[in-house]
C-alpha cells in the first residue's frame, strides 16, 4: 500500500486542480475529427461550463494509436491535428489536453497542449514518461486496465524524476474478464494517496473493449451513474469525451456523451461536489 502524501495543487494555466478545488473538467470529442467540429464543440463546451462556473480543459486527440482495427479512423495526424488544436485553444482560450505516443511527440505536442496525456495502455513506458516529464507540461497519466492502483506511484515517480510535479493520476477501469471493465472507486482515495490529483474518467469506463469485433462497443447509459459515483468519492476532476452526435462520432461512438444531456448532469455533479468538499 502507498504512503499517504499532503494532496498537491497542479496548475494548469489559470485553473488549480487539487487540494479540494472543486473538480475541473476535461472534455470534448475523442479525436480530432476536423477543424469546425473541433471549434464548434470547444466553444459550445466553453459556453457551457463558462454558464456554470465549472474549470474547463478542451480534449481531444490528433492521433488514436491504439484502435481495435488498423482500418478505423485515427485522427488527422500530429501536424494537422496539433495545428487545429492551436486554433481552438486561441480562439477559446480554454486549456488543451492531447495524447502522446512516443518520446518524439512530446516536444512537438507541448509546443501547444498544456497537458500532455499518457494513454492507459503505456503508463508504464517509462521513455515516454520521461519525455512528457521533460517537456515542462502538465502530464495526465492514464492508469493501466492491468494495475493495481497503488502500482500508479511508480509511473508518477518517473515522471517527478525530471523535477516536474505537475501530475495528474487518471482512473478508467479495470480489465474483467474478456471485452469488459469494472470500476472500482476505493481506487481514487488510493491513488489519492500519492498526493497528486486524481481524475476519473466516466467514458472510457463504460468501453467494452473489442466488444463489437472490429471495434470497441460500450454501455453510454452508465457513464452519468459513474460519473456522480465518483464525484461523490471527490475527485479533482472528470474526463468525459462528448460529441454532438454521438453515432457519427468517428471514434469511441459507443461511449461519447451526448453533448445536448451535459447541462443536466454537470449540475448535479456540481451539487454533489459542493457537498463532498464543503470546509
Amino acid at each position: 500500500m502507498l504512503r499517504e502524501t499532503a494532496p498537491r495543487v497542479v496548475a494548469i494555466g489559470s485553473l488549480r486542480c487539487g487540494g479540494g478545488s472543486p473538480f475541473v473538467f476535461i472534455a470534448g470529442p475523442c479525436v480530432v475529427e476536423n477543424r469546425d467540429s473541433a471549434l464548434r464543440h470547444a466553444e459550445a463546451l466553453r459556453g457551457l461550463t463558462d454558464r456554470l462556473g465549472v474549470p474547463f480543459i478542451y480534449k481531444s486527440s490528433y492521433d488514436k494509436a491504439n484502435r481495435t482495427s488498423g482500418a478505423s479512423f485515427r485522427g488527422l495526424g500530429m501536424q494537422e491535428g496539433l495545428r487545429i488544436l492551436a486554433e481552438v485553444k486561441q480562439e477559446t482560450g480554454v486549456p488543451v489536453l492531447t495524447d502522446i505516443h512516443s518520446p518524439e511527440e512530446a516536444a512537438i505536442a507541448a509546443e501547444v497542449a498544456d497537458i500532455l496525456q499518457i494513454p492507459a495502455f503505456l503508463c508504464r513506458q517509462t521513455d515516454l514518461l520521461l519525455a512528457a516529464g521533460n517537456s515542462g507540461r502538465v502530464v495526465n497519466i492514464k492508469k493501466g486496465q492491468f494495475l493495481a492502483p497503488w502500482d500508479m506511484v511508480h509511473a508518477a515517480e518517473k515522471v517527478a524524476s525530471t523535477g516536474n510535479c505537475g501530475i495528474l493520476l487518471t482512473e478508467r477501469g479495470c480489465s474483467f474478464g474478456y471485452n469488459n471493465l469494472v470500476s472500482d472507486f476505493r481506487s481514487l482515495p488510493i491513488m489519492a494517496q500519492t498526493g497528486y490529483p486524481v481524475i476519473y474518467d466516466a467514458t472510457h469506463s463504460v468501453q467494452l473493449p473489442g466488444g463489437q469485433g472490429d471495434m470497441s462497443g460500450g454501455q453510454r447509459e452508465f457513464i452519468a451513474p459513474l460519473a456522480r459515483a465518483a464525484v461523490a468519492v471527490g475527485v479533482d476532476g472528470l474526463f468525459m469525451e462528448v460529441h454532438e452526435e454521438p453515432a457519427r462520432a468517428l471514434s469511441d461512438s459507443a461511449t461519447v456523451f451526448p453533448l445536448a444531456q451535459l447541462e443536466s448532469l454537470l449540475r448535479i455533479l456540481l451539487a454533489l461536489d459542493a457537498i463532498v468538499k464543503r470546509k
